[in-house]
């Protein structure tokens, strides 16, 4: 992950509008982040009842998106979309997101189910089960790092699109 200051924390969303920008409450621990365990940037609003956000680099560069969790709650048993992860004990949550420019002006919006407090990048990072002799563990992980970062990219830039 980009290390990002919060100028550029602001300057990235593709959603949100002047006043969204300037009202969101960056994540208390902002300066201690350690980037190299992260595949994206994702925290809830501590002021703004289920307002979230999530920072994830595409082609080098880092979008911004303003989600919202649906009034449903978090879900207990559901699999992330971006980590896939199923025997994780964290409540996936569904966040749904305006597009972009003039078509999220016009009401069209992306939803997704993400873990609730955006641990997806810890739980790649977990070592598999050994599943079967000879099974390359570490192989593995790197995989699940690569795709959730795909995942969370490919969602980026489809917001980024707008379309």
């Amino acid at each position: 992950m980009l290390s990002l200051s919060e100028k550029d924390i602001r300057a990235s969303f593709v959603n949100a509008s002047r006043k969204e920008i300037t009202d969101l409450n960056l994540p208390a621990e902002l300066a201690e982040t350690d980037w190299q365990s992260l595949d994206y940037l994702g925290w809830r609003d501590r002021k703004i009842a289920r307002r979230a956000y999530v920072v994830v680099p595409v082609d080098g560069q880092p979008v911004g998106i303003l989600l919202r969790q649906a009034e449903a709650g978090t879900r207990s048993r559901a699999q992330c979309s971006w980590c896939h992860d199923v025997t994780l004990p964290n409540p996936v949550a569904f966040f749904g997101a305006k597009r972009a420019g003039a078509s999220g002006r016009n009401g069209n919006t992306v939803g997704t189910l993400i873990c609730a407090e955006f641990e997806c990048s810890s739980n790649v990072r977990k070592p598999p089960p050994m599943l079967y002799i000879g099974y390359d563990v570490e192989a593995a992980r790197a995989e699940r790092i690569a795709s959730l970062q795909e995942r969370a990219a490919a969602f980026a830039a489809e917001m980024r699109q707008g379309s």
